[in-house]
Formats: C-alpha cells, sequence, structure tokens
C-alpha cells in the first residue's frame, strides 16, 4: 500500500488492473485501517478516473455473492447518496411505487453514510428481514414484485471498509460504486449521482453494457429529481435538461423534501406517502422519480404519462400493497 499511496499523492493514476487488484486485498484485510482511509482519501481530493472506477466496480462485482433471477426484466432505483441534503428515501419509495405498478425490481441498497437514514436503515424500522437466500429473494419478487438486497449481506468483503466509511462520515468513491454493483446486474436502472462530472462517468461505463438506463442529477446537487430546480438525464441515446414545470409539477424547497433525523421518523414518512397522507411535495417527488423509473422501461412514452402511471400506483393503494406483500414474505 505505501508504494500506491506515493504514487496516488504524486497525482499518478491506477490501471483498471490496479484499481481492481488494490481492492480485492484491501477486501481480504491486507491494510488496516488507517491505510485504508488514506487511501480512500485520494479520491476526495482529485476525481476517480475511469479505469480506476471500472477496476473497482470489477472487483466488487468478482467477490460479491451471486443472485440468479432466471433472466427476469428488473430495474434497480439507486442513488449514490452523498448529495448532503438528508432527503426522505425517495429512492426507496419510488422503487416501492413502479411494483406497485407491476413492474419487477430488484433494490440494492445499504445503511445511510452520509445521511441521516439510508434505504436499509428505514426498512428495518419498517420490520423487512433482509436476507440473501435466492429463494427467498425469487419469493420476493414474484409475490411481491420487489426484492431488496441489502449490500453488506452481498458484498460481505466490504466489511474492512464499513467502519472506515462510518468513521470518515462524508462520500467515498463507495457512493460512486453503490449502483453500480447490483448482484443481478439489472436489464434496467434509474440512478442518481451526485454531481454532474459523475453522471458523465456512468454514462461512459454503462455504454459498454446492454441495459437500458437513465441518469439524474439535480443542477442543485440532488442525486434524484427533487423538483427544487431543473434537472439533467441521460440515457441510452437520451441527453436533456428539464424542469418541473416541464412535468406539470411545482418546484419545491430543500426543507420540504427533509428525511428526518432517525430511522423511525424516515419510517413514518415512508408509510404516510404509501398510505397517501404525505405532503404534497413528497407525494410529487416520488411520483416523478418513480415516473422516470417507469420511462426507462417505456422510453416510447411520455415522461407525464409515466408519472401518472407512478402516481396512480400511489393513490390506488397498490404501492402500500407491494409493501404489505413484501413484509410478510
Amino acid at each position: 500500500m505505501k508504494s500506491t499511496l506515493s504514487r496516488l499523492f504524486d497525482h499518478q493514476l491506477l490501471s483498471r488492473e490496479e484499481a481492481r487488484d488494490i481492492l480485492l486485498r484491501i477486501s481480504g484485510a491486507a491494510f488496516n485501517p488507517v491505510q485504508i482511509a488514506s487511501f480512500v482519501s485520494v479520491f476526495n481530493m482529485r476525481p476517480v478516473s475511469i479505469p480506476e472506477l471500472q477496476g473497482f466496480r470489477d472487483a466488487l462485482l468478482e467477490l460479491c455473492v451471486k443472485v440468479d433471477v432466471g433472466g427476469q426484466s428488473t430495474i434497480d432505483i439507486v442513488g449514490t447518496g452523498g448529495d448532503g441534503k438528508n432527503t426522505f428515501n425517495i429512492s426507496t419509495l419510488s422503487a416501492i411505487t413502479v411494483a406497485g405498478a407491476g413492474y419487477k425490481v430488484t433494490k440494492h441498497g445499504s445503511y445511510g453514510v452520509s445521511s441521516s437514514v439510508g434505504s436499509s436503515d428505514v426498512l428495518m424500522a419498517l420490520g423487512y428481514r433482509f436476507s440473501n437466500d435466492n429463494s427467498v429473494l425469487l419469493r420476493q419478487l414474484e409475490r411481491a414484485n420487489i426484492c431488496f438486497l441489502h449490500a453488506p449481506l452481498f458484498h460481505p468483503a466490504l466489511k474492512e471498509v464499513a467502519p472506515v466509511r462510518k468513521d470518515l462520515g462524508m462520500k467515498t468513491f463507495f457512493n460512486m460504486l453503490g449502483p453500480l454493483v447490483n448482484p443481478i446486474q439489472p436489464s434496467h436502472q434509474l440512478f442518481g449521482t451526485f454531481s454532474l462530472e459523475l453522471q458523465r462517468l456512468y454514462q461512459y461505463l454503462l455504454q459498454e453494457s446492454d441495459r437500458r438506463f437513465i441518469i439524474v442529477y439535480a443542477l442543485d446537487g440532488y442525486d434524484e429529481v427533487s423538483l427544487t430546480g431543473p434537472f439533467k438525464i441521460a440515457g441510452n441515446g437520451l441527453e436533456k435538461v428539464l424542469h418541473p414545470e416541464d412535468l406539470d409539477l411545482p418546484v419545491y424547497t430543500q426543507p420540504d423534501l427533509d428525511g428526518g433525523q432517525n430511522p423511525e421518523e424516515g419510517a413514518k414518512i415512508f408509510r404516510d406517502v404509501l398510505e397517501n397522507k404525505g405532503t404534497k411535495a413528497q407525494m410529487d417527488t416520488v411520483s416523478a422519480n418513480a415516473g422516470l423509473a417507469i420511462h426507462c422501461f417505456h422510453p416510447e412514452r411520455s415522461l407525464k404519462d409515466c408519472i401518472a402511471e407512478a402516481r396512480e400506483s400511489l393513490e390506488s393503494g397498490r404501492a402500500l400493497g407491494v409493501l404489505k406483500t413484501l413484509l410478510e414474505q
């Protein structure tokens, strides 16, 4: 690690193979926490390169617990986190809403690192039991249209990194990696990124895959469609900036999207939205993000129509039914 750190501190880049190798070694407990923290911090001082991100992704996919969903078309809706906005759990609520609309969702997520409540935190507070048993996940996917892949169960190699990330308490390149290393590697994916630069990185990486994808970045810093201002979407032959008014939706402010200070508060917001007791800002934001995910399945349809389909999933109670079914499995 010493020679690698010296090279990095000298502004050199790692090759894809070098990045893969060092992350494999980190995962194998070859280095102490101080060395890991030093390595991770380098990429907060300069951008991670495309070969480095590819290598890190290669290592985690090589080491992860594999899941087989029998070739079903599924979607993941996931943000990088790290935007520092402490929003309520929009991506997981959107995933439940999309499942309520009849699409298969394989959601990958974990605990909050740079926000108070991550997807795993809120699901635990709701009573969901994590599993990496393939038969359990398939049953959930069949009965509820959704299963949740709690990252620590599928990426045991990251146990060496988790305490360091928690102690650092800020975004790292692992935030960038999370959405890229869903063990299922679903056929469709809606990504949220915390920067325009990372959106471009993702777009470049995903062009080598055969999946349908949309990457979203709100120009005021959110890693999702926040409706607090304009946002840029990019995907398969798609790149444009949209405003909330383009979707016939109002503009909201950061306090409208607050996610609470603990998992219990996050879980209350979660249930309120699914029970149609959420604020207009919460309902609109979830509908917008879920609609964008549906648009990933149906690029030929207008985004407004896809948002209307998502809203109907919420208002009809079908999204709430998905959560109830999921918790019963």
